[in-house]
């Protein structure tokens, strides 16, 4: 099965005096139907990796393919529009807009990349929601939400046009353990029911031990990824 994102010897360092290196040769794929996690402690680059797979950042070094393509040389709006259309972010702050209800919430990537009409948009955003368990609670603003309903909420959204990838930076960083678990079901069955690659940096060891991909961080490299499908390998 092809790898949604391939990189190579990515590299990524600050300048300054002196500079400052957050990732140093990071090979690795991200694959369809698999759930993986990006695992290490605090300051080893797992965000900073996680921000270059989604896009947001430019590797210094080293080479990044989205679906066989080359991008890390792209220019902004191109990476914007691949974003767009072909990613989904889930953050630990959930980043919902507090006027908007959650089915608007969900629209807005929609309407930012026009494909749909608002009669095809509204009809998406209120099966995405049904999908999370939020479809009777469509009406409700964040505010009249729980963090858990709120972080599926931000799931939909990050649903909306249809994305290969979800990338989560903490996911469920601010949740307690029962609607942290309910989180998890939810992006492990986008992987292995929908076919989605999802990929999560984590401090939570309970989350990292059931994906099927851990991808171990040290000091800004990969030391070990652990693939329960099969082996277990050092820097790949």
């Amino acid at each position: 099965m092809s790898a949604i994102i391939e990189a190579r010897g990515l590299g990524r360092t600050l300048p300054g005096d002196p500079p400052v290196v957050l990732l140093r040769d990071v090979s690795l794929t991200i694959e369809p139907g698999a759930f993986t996690t990006i695992v290490g402690p605090s300051g080893c680059g797992k965000s900073s990796l996680l921000y270059l797979l989604g896009l947001i950042d430019r590797p210094t070094t080293g080479e990044l393919l989205v679906e066989g393509r080359e991008v890390s040389q792209l220019s902004g709006d191109a990476r914007a529009a691949i974003r767009l259309a072909r990613f989904g972010f889930v953050f630990q702050f959930h980043f919902l807009l507090p006027e908007f209800t959650a089915l608007e919430n969900v629209m807005l990537p929609m309407q930012r990349l026009a494909r749909l009409s608002s009669t095809e948009a509204r009809a998406r955003a209120l099966e995405l929601l049904a999908g999370v368990g939020l479809g009777e609670k469509h009406t409700k603003t964040p505010d009249r939400l729980s963090g858990g309903e709120r972080q599926r909420v931000a799931i939909a959204r990050a649903l909306a046009n249809d994305p290969i990838l979800i990338l989560g930076d903490e996911p469920t960083g601010n949740l307690d353990s029962h609607n942290s678990a309910r989180v998890v079901e939810t992006l492990r069955a986008l992987a292995h029911e929908q076919g989605r690659a999802v990929a999560c940096v984590t401090h939570d060891p309970g989350i990292a031990e059931v994906s099927d991909i851990q991808i171990e961080m040290l000091d800004g490299r990969v030391e070990r990824v652990i693939d329960r499908r099969g082996a277990v390998s050092g820097q790949p």
